[in-house]
């Protein structure tokens, strides 16, 4: 494995993960980077470089940024951008890994791709549903700034400095796992 196929590894990774945030911001970031060559896509994905994908990306990014600010509207969003979520996790990652065998690239994007993003936005979307149940919804503009302001550093990492971007992943799914772990009913037997 050369060092262009791990950095397009981590790439994926981090942008699959700030999906877990925003569904739309990595798409138009990945956009964005690939219309101004700082990154090269695969061939059958080069067109989410072109100006028309750029444009529909940032109008969706735009959209979705400002509908997840109107409390229970988020909520709504959150159950539909769940599988949302795991489609452009895989897509953002398939898109990105460089020089692996096909079968290697869907595997590791449906895995670690649509695995991470869909992690990230089921522990999201659940963290929302306990925002508008404890503060009825008034903390959610909150909690939406904090998602936002964090897929806007994974996916700006994730296309700089991609290693970066891995290990800002990997602290993300150690703190989901922790408060999971911690929020979990004890069951004693």
């Amino acid at each position: 494995m050369t060092s262009e196929t791990i950095i397009s590894i981590f790439l994926g990774i981090g942008l699959a993960a700030s999906v877990g945030f925003r569904v739309f911001l990595p798409l138009f970031a990945l956009s964005l980077a690939s219309y101004f060559d700082v990154w090269e896509l695969n061939q059958s994905w080069q067109w989410i470089g072109s100006l028309a994908a750029v444009v529909a990306l940032g109008v969706a990014t735009i959209f979705e940024i400002f509908a997840y600010f109107i409390p229970f509207v988020d909520n709504m969003l959150d159950s539909l951008a769940i599988p949302l979520a795991a489609i452009a996790g895989t897509a953002v990652m398939v898109s990105t890994v460089a020089d692996l065998d096909p079968v290697v690239t869907w595997s590791l994007a449906i895995i670690a791709g649509g695995g991470t993003a869909t992690a990230i936005k089921g522990a999201g979307a659940t963290g929302r549903l306990a925002s508008t149940a404890t503060t009825g919804g008034l903390a959610n503009p909150i909690v939406s700034t904090a998602e936002t302001g964090t897929a806007l550093v994974i996916s700006t990492a994730s296309i700089f400095a991609p290693i970066l971007a891995a290990v800002l992943v990997i602290i993300i799914l150690v703190i989901i796992f922790r408060i999971y772990r911690k929020l979990r009913p004890r069951i004693n037997t």
